[in-house]
């Protein structure tokens, strides 16, 4: 939840998300559930039953990193799972629309980003205040999570994916892929895969590529090392 890339090229949307979390909350890959009478393809959180990464069977994806701007004073109690939001959003039939009529005064501060109908969008709640901008699909864009990431390591990862975007301008989902797996593979601390002590880590990447009217999702669990790919078309 911690690190997500938006990329458009070669004619083919390309989202890709790192889950930085503590070792002992695992996760359930991937499946088809039916959610507010829709069906979202998600990895699982069973601790509160959300997700940090939702495509709905109408292609809409929504992409969460904990935490808005910058890092908050995390309260002693929050009611609602940020990941529940995710889902909230994903299912709705007008995502923008759910922002808007969402009460988020229970729920700890968040980033979504979310693509829906040809259009990107940045979804962020502060615990204060609600925001959303819409965001250019023909750049590409590089969210890092305040929470984890001061402002100067999160511009140093923003450096790193514009070299790798001027060395490599139309990349490959598996090119977009490799950056999130190996770039600065050394740097345990705030390289793209991060192992802090052995209490934190980097423990799986998700990918959604959306070319025409198919979706591929491509999960990869890096604490057991499985690959789960599913695809459907979108209706």
């Amino acid at each position: 939840m911690c690190t997500v890339s938006f990329v458009h090229t070669n004619g083919k949307i390309i989202l890709t998300s790192n889950r930085d979390e503590k070792v002992n909350r695992p996760a359930i890959a991937p499946k088809r559930y039916c959610h507010n009478g829709k069906v979202v393809l998600f990895p699982k959180d069973p601790k509160a039953g959300g997700t940090w990464f939702a495509v709905s069977e109408e292609g809409m994806v929504a992409i969460l990193l904990n935490g808005a701007e910058e890092k908050h004073q995390v309260l002693p109690h929050y009611k609602k799972s940020r990941g529940l939001i995710t889902l909230e959003i994903c299912s709705a039939n007008d995502a923008i629309q759910q922002w808007k009529t969402l009460d988020l005064s229970t729920v700890e501060p968040f980033t979504l980003v979310v693509f829906e109908n040809q259009k990107l969008f940045q979804l962020r709640w502060n615990g204060k205040l609600k925001t959303q901008q819409e965001l250019s699909i023909s750049e590409k864009h590089i969210w890092s999570s305040a929470t984890l990431y001061t402002p100067e390591i999160r511009k140093l990862r923003t450096e790193w994916f514009d070299a790798f975007i001027q060395e490599t301008p139309k990349p490959t989902p598996e090119e977009v892929l490799h950056f999130h797996r190996h770039t600065q593979s050394d740097n345990k601390k705030f390289g793209l895969v991060i192992d802090q002590n052995n209490l934190l880590k980097t423990t799986s990447i998700t990918q959604t590529v959306i070319e025409s009217n198919k979706v591929t999702l491509i999960y990869q669990d890096l604490l057991l090392e499985e690959n789960t790919i599913d695809s459907f078309i979108i209706i």
